[in-house]
Order: structure tokens, then C-alpha cells, then sequence
């Protein structure tokens, strides 16, 4: 069986419709209808329930899915541990959120350099979109983000709580204008945003991720959330200052990882998550309680 009908049979799992696989791909459409239809034809049965809503695993489906999860896994596996040198016994894929390497992920790295400096890392930076969709189709065998899917046969961990404090580049602002900047924290953030800010206008400007955010508030000022965990230096140095009497927003931090790998490597970089996540944890609640101090 050709690899790649594996792999877009995984995709169309993850995307839960052919365009949306087409795309990850970089394919057309039709390539993709081709090839799952090519492998349903080999397996004898269909794989997808097709319809408006999108592409629905069968029954068939559903079992054939750890299958292909494990050919694609050794796949990369292999081309991977071939590239590896003699003093590595194995490599691990990590991808993460970028404000998560922020502090929190590259101490992480470092514990692994301590703990097991015979394992290869390969470090990447996604959202949860893409982070979802390389653990189920066996691209990277650990991911940490925000707002974790419900994936077959993939355990969503918390790790640590993400306080996220209101912060403004000048004191005598009032934060609620044309500089303040509404940073995509994901669905939870802005639900919760939402429902403490009913009517804050928030379309003047958006952005992605954290670092953008910041570079335009040392540019421009302005006013933006922001990781507790990222911003307690500039809050000492008063580059920085929280808005006062904003709440606290909460982020439950996640990692996931497949539940059906028993590897060694990834059991000890599970381990080090645990342990930094309890860390930060402890710190942001020492923080709490300095502040209502």
C-alpha cells in the first residue's frame, strides 16, 4: 500500500472533509478523492461516510485509522531514526503554541538535554488546528497548546493553569480604545473575554499570536493580554503595568500524545511536562497571592 494513501487518509480524519485535507496536503481535491477511493477499492470497503456536513468515518473506517496511524508513524520513524547519529537512540517531534515558547517550552528542552541528552529533538512552533492535525496523522508525537480536539486514541493532559493579565504600555490610557489589541488566545479566551467585556469593541486591531502584539505595543503603545508568566520582568522594570481592577483571564494548558505509543523517550518527555507544568503552576499561584497581598 502506497504511504501517501495512509497520509490522506489521515488527513481527511483530521479535517473531517476533503477540501480542508486538499489544502493540508497541498494537492487538489480530486487527487485526494483518487486516492481514498484507490484505497477503499484495496481494503475492499468504504472508509468515509460522505455527505453536506463532510467526510464521516464508517465503522471500517474507525478501525482502519489506528492502522494507518501506526504505518505513517514508522514511516517518519524511520526516515527519521536514519538521519539520526550514532550517539541518539531515538528522536521526538514537539510542536507548541508560540507564546508557549515563551519561557515555559525552552526549559522544558533544557530538562531534556539534562534527563535524556540521547534523544534527537525536533522543536516546531503551530496553532491547535495544526497541532491536532499532526498527531493524528503520526507527524509529531507530543503537542502542548491552549484548546486540545477530541482525537481517537490521542489523551489530552493538563499541564498547567496560563494566568493572563491585562496590560498597558502607559498608565494614564484608558485601555479601552483604539490601541488596545485583541490577541487570539483561542475560542476559551475570547469566550471568557466576552462574557467580562460585553462591550468592548475589539475590531480596531487583531492579531494572532502574543509576540506580534508586543512588538506593536514597544513600536505604538496600546494595551493587550498577556501571559503573567511573560511579562513579570517588564512589570518590575515598569516598561509594562497591569490595568488595574482588569480580572484575571485562565488558560488551562494542555499536552497531548498518543495513547496507544508505550515508548520509552516519550514516557520521559511526558515526565518533564508534568513536573515544569506543576512548577509553573506553583509560581503563578505565589503570584496570585502577591498580588492580593
Amino acid at each position: 500500500m502506497d504511504i501517501e494513501f495512509a497520509r490522506t487518509f489521515l488527513a481527511v480524519t483530521a479535517a473531517g472533509n476533503f477540501v480542508g485535507a486538499a489544502a493540508k496536503l497541498h494537492v487538489t481535491q480530486s487527487t485526494v478523492s483518487a486516492r481514498i477511493k484507490t484505497l477503499e477499492q484495496q481494503l475492499g470497503t468504504p472508509l468515509f461516510r460522505r455527505g453536506r456536513g463532510g467526510a464521516e468515518l464508517t465503522a471500517a473506517g474507525r478501525r482502519f485509522l489506528r492502522h494507518a496511524k501506526v504505518m505513517v508513524r514508522t514511516y517518519e520513524q524511520a526516515r527519521h531514526d536514519v538521519g539520526l547519529s550514532s550517539g541518539f537512540s531515538a528522536g521526538l517531534t514537539l510542536r507548541g503554541r508560540i507564546a508557549l515558547w515563551d519561557g515555559f517550552l525552552p526549559n522544558w528542552v533544557q530538562w531534556m538535554r539534562q534527563t535524556a541528552p540521547d534523544i534527537s529533538l525536533r522543536l516546531e512552533i503551530g496553532f491547535e488546528e495544526g497541532i491536532m492535525q499532526g498527531m493524528v496523522q503520526g507527524d509529531i508525537d507530543i503537542g502542548v497548546m491552549y484548546t486540545p480536539q477530541s482525537r481517537p486514541a490521542i489523551a489530552a493532559e493538563y499541564i498547567f493553569g496560563e494566568s493572563l493579565v491585562l496590560m498597558t504600555s502607559s498608565r494614564d490610557r484608558h485601555w479601552q480604545d483604539s490601541s488596545y489589541l485583541h490577541i487570539d488566545w483561542g475560542p476559551e479566551f475570547l469566550a471568557q473575554f466576552s462574557a467580562r467585556f460585553p462591550d468592548v469593541d475589539t475590531s480596531a486591531q487583531r492579531v494572532n499570536i502574543g509576540w506580534l502584539a508586543m512588538q506593536l505595543i514597544n513600536n505604538q503603545g496600546g494595551s493587550a493580554y498577556f501571559p503573567v508568566r511573560l511579562v513579570r520582568n517588564l512589570i518590575q522594570s515598569e516598561q509594562l503595568f497591569p490595568v488595574e481592577d482588569s480580572p484575571l483571564i485562565t488558560l488551562p494548558v494542555y499536552m497531548v500524545y498518543p495513547l496507544d505509543r508505550q515508548e520509552a523517550h516519550i514516557a520521559t518527555a511526558i515526565k518533564g511536562l508534568r513536573e515544569l507544568g506543576a512548577e509553573e503552576d506553583l509560581r503563578q499561584s505565589l503570584d496570585d497571592l502577591s498580588s492580593a497581598s
